[in-house]
C-alpha cells in the first residue's frame, strides 16, 4: 500500500499501472488528468531503501499496541471520561531513554502518571508484551480505511484470515 500521491507519481513515470480506479474520481494537473488509483501494478522494479525506518508517531504507536494500555490493558474505548492514550517511555527520556521503537509503548493517562518518570521495575508496572519494531506493511495497513476494491485485492493475493485480521484493527 502507499499514498495516493506515490501510486499517481509511479504511474506518471511510468513504473506502474493503474489496474483499478475510484469511479468518477479524478486528478488533474494543468496538462493531465488521470484516475485516482486505488490498485496500481508495478511495470517496472522499484528500489526501495532496505534501511527505511517509519518515524514513531502517537497514530503507529497506537495502532501497533491496538490502542490497548500496555500495563492496565483497557482499550481505548473502555477509558474513563478526560483519560486519553499516552505515549510512554520505558526508560525515561530524562534518565537517557530514546524514542525508538522497542523504548516506547501506549499507555493510558492514569498508568503513564502514575508510572511518571521512573522504570517500570521500580514502581512494579510491567508491560503486556514487550515493544518491538512493526513492519512498516502491518502498519499502512492498521491506519488506513480499506476500501471496497483494496478489499478483494489483499483477499486475493493475501487470503481472508489476512482481509478478516486487517478488518478487526
Amino acid at each position: 500500500m502507499v499514498p495516493v500521491r506515490r501510486a499517481l507519481r509511479l504511474v506518471i513515470d511510468g513504473k506502474a499501472e493503474i489496474v483499478e480506479a475510484d469511479k468518477g474520481a479524478l486528478v488533474r494537473s494543468e496538462r493531465l488528468a488521470i484516475p485516482r488509483p486505488a490498485v496500481i501494478r508495478l511495470v517496472k522494479f522499484v528500489h526501495v531503501p532496505r534501511r527505511f525506518r517509519r518515524q514513531v508517531t502517537n497514530t503507529f504507536l497506537f495502532a501497533r499496541d491496538e490502542y490497548r494500555c500496555q500495563f492496565c490493558g483497557r482499550h481505548q474505548t473502555e477509558l474513563r471520561h478526560r483519560e486519553c492514550l499516552t505515549r510512554d517511555h520505558l526508560v525515561p527520556l530524562s534518565r537517557g531513554g530514546t524514542n525508538a521503537w522497542t523504548n516506547v509503548l501506549t499507555a493510558c493517562s492514569s498508568c503513564n502518571t502514575r508510572k511518571g518518570n521512573l522504570f517500570p521495575e521500580e514502581v512494579g508496572m510491567h508491560p503486556l508484551r514487550p515493544p518491538v519494531e512493526p513492519h512498516f506493511v502491518h502498519l499502512a495497513w492498521a491506519v488506513r480505511r480499506l476500501t471496497p476494491i483494496q478489499s478483494r485485492y489483499i483477499r486475493l493475493f493475501y487470503g481472508a484470515d489476512v482481509l478478516a485480521t486487517l478488518k478487526a484493527l
